[in-house]
């Protein structure tokens, strides 16, 4: 298997898992670690993540090989536009092939917050479908892009949210793989108004289970995600009860994922925060 794209087409819900690299002070041992423990969980595949302005971008390239080498996993591998050059990517992407990685999470990335003089309006790339479109001149990678249940933060409307994510689509996406959310209504409305709009493809929940309260303030503060009351309680509660508030977290993420494999969805795709331990509880729990 070439194409994760496949893996959806098997109509069986597919587990993936997001990693991300340690920092370029720590050892790469600490993460072959972390994977020696997910891959006992048999996902479709696993997810590498990118360095803001491409800091891990070389480690990305190095752990996705291994995952899909020596661990036997399809590994997708992120890549980010934003301040990068059209060359700087073509190379990046040559780094891809060389390794026979062939599956590639595409975004714009976020706009980096050390440059106040950055101007994206300068950038040879403003926009994913930019990238998704450079990509795909490149050579046959099969291509995943992020969605957005409750619209992008730099996006007041999520109809024109809508109108930018099916523009995505339409250039070129396999399948996408929403940003976390916390409650599943959310999810079922922005799937029902993504096909209302034509896009037809695999749309693949994305679910952070919150192990403390600091956590999800930063969650909150990165990507916009709203707090249902029940989940709000839970933090309340245990903040300042770590292993009890990490128990509930993992419980509360449980309930999310087993609701989302009842109402058919094509796969689980779990943001693991190199956490092993507590996501295998969680997959566990929900018999993935």
């Amino acid at each position: 298997m070439k194409k994760i794209i496949d893996l959806y087409k098997m109509n069986k819900i597919v587990l993936s898992l997001e990693i991300f690299p340690p920092r370029p002070d720590y050892s790469l041992e600490i993460i072959f670690k972390t994977l020696d423990d997910l891959k006992k969980l048999n996902p479709g595949y696993i997810s590498v993540t990118y360095g803001a302005g491409g800091s891990n971008r070389g480690r990305t390239v190095d752990i996705a090989a291994k995952i899909k080498k020596e661990y036997g996993i399809e590994s997708q591998a992120h890549l980010t536009c934003v301040g990068h050059t059209k060359k700087e990517v073509d190379d990046i992407l040559d780094d891809l092939l060389r390794e026979d990685i062939h599956n590639i999470m595409a975004l714009r990335g976020d706009l980096p917050d050390d440059r106040p003089d950055f101007d994206l309006e300068k950038q040879e790339y403003r926009y994913a479908y930019q990238l998704i479109n450079n990509i795909h001149g490149k050579a046959d990678f099969g291509i995943a892009a992020a969605a957005h249940p409750e619209g992008h933060p730099e996006c007041y409307r999520l109809s024109e949210d809508l109108k930018n994510l099916k523009q995505k689509v339409d250039v070129g996406v396999d399948f996408l793989i929403t940003q976390l959310f916390f409650d599943n209504r959310i999810f079922y409305d922005f799937v029902d108004k993504a096909v209302k709009i034509g896009i037809s493809c695999p749309i693949v929940p994305g679910i952070m289970p919150v192990l403390n309260s600091k956590q999800i303030k930063r969650m909150i503060y990165l990507c916009g995600a709203s707090i249902p009351a029940k989940l709000l309680e839970l933090v309340d509660r245990y903040e300042n009860n770590p292993d009890d508030m990490q128990k509930a977290g993992i419980e509360y993420a449980s309930e999310q994922v087993a609701d989302l494999m009842t109402n058919k969805v094509p796969g689980i795709h779990l943001y693991t925060m190199n956490k092993a331990e507590q996501i295998s509880t969680l997959v566990t729990n929900v018999g993935l």
